[in-house]
């Protein structure tokens, strides 16, 4: 799978998103070592505290289905525009929508930090690729507690 197959299915998860509060739908599109592609959205909670990020999601979903080595993850994300029947729509990207901390360090769980790849839609046909340990530089993973 290419980079820009996997943007492509991040901004598609984007739709399934429930953020009601934020405004700010996002997407994520997670690749498998074995080539299955786990994709998740954003889902907030009017408690704030157990709102979901869309790339825990995708990493919990595949790992609920036995998966544990990752290569890569695709996020896409932007605040919704609102349609005038009052409904949110996405029309384009217009920022990168950076993993949180906690994303990170779930990340961290699962990933090996030099060789996982974050890529980052920047824009509707852009996207940035970093890796983990670039992102995450003095994570704290398995490793740590041996």
């Amino acid at each position: 799978m290419t980079e820009k197959q996997l943007v492509a299915l991040a901004k598609d998860a984007m739709r399934g998103a429930y953020a009601p509060y934020s405004g700010y739908t996002v997407g994520a599109a997670l690749l498998c070592a074995d080539g299955a592609v786990y994709t998740g959205c954003n889902i907030e909670n009017a408690a704030y505290t157990p709102t979901n990020c869309a790339e825990r999601t995708a990493f919990f979903t595949a790992v609920a289905a036995g998966e544990r080595q990752f290569l890569a993850i695709a996020i896409a994300g932007s605040p919704a525009e609102i349609d005038e029947n009052g409904g949110r729509k996405i029309e384009k990207l217009t920022q990168a929508a950076w993993p949180c901390g906690v994303c990170r360090q779930v990340m961290m769980e699962f990933c090996d930090p030099d060789k996982f790849e974050i890529i980052l839609a920047t824009d509707t046909e852009h996207y940035d690729i970093y890796t983990l340990k670039e992102l995450l530089p003095l994570g704290f993973g398995p490793g740590n507690l041996k």
